[in-house]
């Protein structure tokens, strides 16, 4: 199916009911446009937690419709850490299927995801999956890990590997192919990366890595471009092709991030996966539609509530 950023938010609306959204520290006024904009989709309700004065008024200058502000709903905390902590009580138990980060540091909400006693922790590795709408390509690209583990060992780049199969697949990709990229297109047992690359592949083959088609190592050339592919002599099914790009490290991946951003026009959405439900990271600087993007990705990757 060809994913683009319209047909994933249509999809979100159309293929269940609305998702919850809790929002940790809620005290900046994009993150009330942001939440509008998903609830003019119809996919999403909201809880946000903060200090209940400063978030009446971010909602009323949102100038949300009647029907909308009876589907948000404000907890009071004092502080950003209390606010992570009672918004993963939320998802924690049941009343939300998302945590999104508000206004406070990834390294807060995180301490509190990852709470043995009240936290989301479910054993898995947490990683991060980047979705990519870019100008010059119809389908979207996912890359991760960008932004949580700094050097992944083969083991962490196997569950990093799985942990986007399972989400881009509840988004709608089934089978996705993965690119896992380097500087080179060929086995150098002085590079680990694509030592790794290679090994990843053939665990892949064997059954070890699923729901999916691995391949590297790659250039990232070969990897998004057929033209390039058959330039070098690159035949395959991910050559050209790749839906997911797995990078090395986590320098190789914030590069690949920005350059996007910054240079591509690209507009990105972001979750992280792994715990019992998707996060939203997000930043002030992040526009409304790159928000959007990063909710629609969530909602479709979140369980049911119970």
């Amino acid at each position: 199916m060809l994913m683009t950023f319209d047909k994933l938010v249509s999809a979100v609306k159309a293929g269940r009911d609305e998702q919850v959204i809790a929002v940790a520290h809620a005290t900046d006024s994009s993150l009330f446009h942001a939440a509008k904009a998903a609830m003019d989709k119809q996919f999403a309700s909201f809880v946000f937690v903060g200090p209940v004065k400063e978030m009446e008024k971010l909602k009323q200058e949102a100038d949300f419709t009647p029907e909308q502000s009876a589907k948000i709903t404000l907890v009071d905390a004092e502080n950003d850490l209390e606010s992570a902590k009672l918004a993963v009580q939320l998802v924690k138990s049941n009343e939300a299927n998302v945590l999104m980060k508000g206004m406070l540091s990834t390294t807060a909400l995180l301490k509190a995801v990852v709470n043995k006693e009240a936290g989301l922790r479910t054993g898995k590795i947490l990683s991060h999956i980047a979705g990519f709408a870019l100008p010059q390509r119809e389908q979207l690209l996912f890359i991760t890990d960008a932004a949580m583990n700094i050097a992944p060992d083969l083991q962490d780049k196997v569950q990093i590997i799985q942990n986007a199969v399972a989400a881009v697949a509840k988004i709608g990709i089934d089978d996705p192919k993965v690119a896992v990229v380097g500087a080179v297109e060929t086995v150098n047992p002085t590079m680990q990366a694509t030592l790794d690359a290679s090994a990843l592949t053939l665990m892949n083959r064997r059954g070890q890595i699923v729901n999916c088609v691995v391949e590297g190592p790659l250039s990232l050339d070969i990897a998004v471009s057929e033209e390039a592919a058959a330039q070098k002599g690159v035949y395959s099914e991910v050559a050209g092709r790749a839906d997911i790009i797995a990078v090395p490290t986590i320098e190789a991946g914030n590069l690949l991030y920005k350059s996007l951003t910054c240079f591509a026009g690209a507009t990105v959405g972001g979750i992280i996966a792994g715990a019992a439900a998707p996060i939203i990271l997000t930043s002030r600087a992040d526009s409304v539609e790159s928000k959007l993007f990063s909710m629609a990705m969530a909602v479709s990757a979140s369980p049911p509530m119970e």
